[in-house]
């Protein structure tokens, strides 16, 4: 017996599986209220949903900034918490097709898909192949020739099914390809309203794009457009479309000629991640990061009533999350507690648009890669989905086990210890169809070999919503999650064994 509770005290003092009171006692620092008050504001209207690049954005960046110097945590980049970065928004200009006399403008009665210049006008023979069968293909000749293809009734499921008709009308050579989808007039005119929308802010990129060689596109016109194109009736173009190949009839419905523009505007469009790092003692040269993304998807530019998305889940919980437990480690360090290992608490931009910060962090890294041992990352933590409605409190854990299986134990065996969530696993697995785990800033950092843990609450009905607002936030669950990332991150960033990358 005095063996063992010899052993507990080397345990103890050694750092070991025993519970950690200190770590406590900083945890509790993460408070429900201070979470409330930090996300009533960068969640709220003022901030315009923080779309990357805009007013709201640099807003946000400016209060987290200022947040992490009144901390005391110093400012890595030259001086600065602001680390800038540089992205590219390409967006539609002057888009137009021409059929007979008809010139006929984007988002009308046609609207274009795709992001490359057309570097001017120009003409081609169109020719239609039906639904885009390879029996369809095969009555036609459709190379250095656009070709007319007919869909099912619009709708941004059908989006991707699509994409693969106008690839295979590439690879056969087809130098454009139009689309004819099965909708009605104003239905067609609906859906090209909120394409029009979702595009007319453009699209960004991290690399400055040759919009010459981006994606070329397709183009989707009304019925009404396609009978002027071949000079026939739907009724015609529907039943060669639907006759069986044998009969040859897509071979009778003669070419028609348009011709098409596509002009892309390339903007610069200034953004920046945030970083406040924490000096480490003994093993200062290594690094643990902790992320969240700090923008969202703004306003809605053709609503009406409220067109604000706040985003205060999605990642407003995360940022107030990494807010308060850089606030802990910077008080323990305060009270002589400070981590063995550097921490680094970055927010980043671009999230939203193409995990864009943290890749280029990834690519440009403040501190070596070889040296940083982990990135946590919290995205959208403060509400529950649907299937965890009336059930325990739970988070789901994504890539703990992918790199490190050291990194997995640690993270179960503290919120057993600690705040003993149901940790759901269901997003782990890499063959799930939302692909979760390519989907947040901890992917650029996996992608580099480096273990990571993400921490997600699932998917909800306010998702990507105005109705993303700080009033359905259970700020008592948010601590909890936010807790149990503080706890991994005080294990990690004391232990004396820096975690072995053990999987690959």
């Amino acid at each position: 017996m005095k063996k063992l509770y010899w052993l507990v005290l080397v345990l103890v003092a050694h750092g070991g599986f025993a519970q950690d009171n200190s770590a406590t006692k900083y945890a509790d620092l993460i408070t429900t209220h201070e979470l409330k008050e930090n996300l009533t504001i960068l969640a709220s209207d003022a901030l315009e949903g923080r779309q990357t690049g805009t007013r709201g954005q640099k807003m946000a960046a400016a209060y987290i900034s200022h947040y992490f110097h009144e901390l005391g945590l110093s400012a890595p980049v030259n001086g600065s918490h602001y680390q800038p970065i540089d992205l590219y928004r390409v967006s539609p200009a002057d888009i137009y097709i021409k059929v007979g006399a008809s010139r006929i403008e984007n988002y009308t009665d046609m609207f274009y898909y795709g992001s490359a210049d057309s570097g001017g006008e120009i003409a081609l023979d169109v020719v239609f192949v039906g639904k885009g069968t390879d029996a369809d293909f095969a009555q036609v000749v459709v190379k250095d020739k656009a070709v007319a293809i007919q869909s099912d009734a619009l709708s941004f499921g059908s989006l991707s099914g699509i994409r693969k008709l106008a690839t295979t009308a590439r690879e056969k050579g087809a130098k454009m390809i139009f689309i004819i989808p099965n909708s009605s007039a104003a239905d067609f005119k609906t859906f090209a309203e909120q394409l029009k929308g979702f595009f007319s802010g453009g699209n960004l990129t991290l690399n400055k794009p040759d919009v010459n060689n981006l994606n070329k596109g397709i183009f989707f016109l009304t019925t009404s457009v396609a009978g002027k194109l071949f000079n026939t009736t739907t009724a015609k173009l529907n039943d060669a479309a639907s006759a069986l190949a044998a009969k040859k009839k897509l071979a009778k419905i003669k070419p028609g000629k348009i011709s098409y523009q596509v002009a892309m505007n390339v903007n610069v469009v200034k953004s920046e991640n945030i970083l406040g790092y924490l000096e480490g003692t003994d093993k200062k040269d290594e690094l643990v990061i902790i992320t969240s993304h700090y923008d969202h998807i703004g306003v809605n530019p053709n609503g009406s009533g409220d067109v604000i998305n706040n985003g205060a889940d999605d990642d407003g919980s995360g940022t107030v999350s990494v807010l308060q437990i850089a606030k802990a480690f910077a008080q323990a360090k305060k009270e002589g507690r400070g981590p063995r290992r550097s921490i680094l608490f970055m927010t980043v931009t671009g999230e939203e648009q193409g995990l864009f910060g943290s890749e280029y962090y990834s690519e440009n890294p403040v501190f070596p890669l070889e040296k940083t041992v982990v990135d946590l990352n919290i995205d959208m933590v403060g509400r529950r989905d649907p299937e965890h409605k009336d059930k325990p409190d739970y988070v789901y854990v994504i890539g703990s086990d992918k790199l490190s299986s050291e990194l997995h134990e640690i993270n179960e065996r503290n919120n057993n210890t600690y705040t003993k969530l149901a940790f759901d696993y269901l997003y782990n697995d890499e063959n799930h169809p939302t692909n979760l785990y390519k989907r947040s800033d901890h992917w650029n950092f996996a992608k580099k070999g480096i273990p990571i843990a993400f921490f997600f609450d699932g998917i909800h009905e306010d998702y990507h919503q105005v109705t993303d607002e700080v009033s359905k936030i259970e700020f008592d669950l948010l601590a909890k999650r936010a807790k149990i990332v503080f706890y991994t991150a005080w294990e990690v960033a004391n232990r004396d064994g820096r975690l072995v990358v053990d999987k690959k």
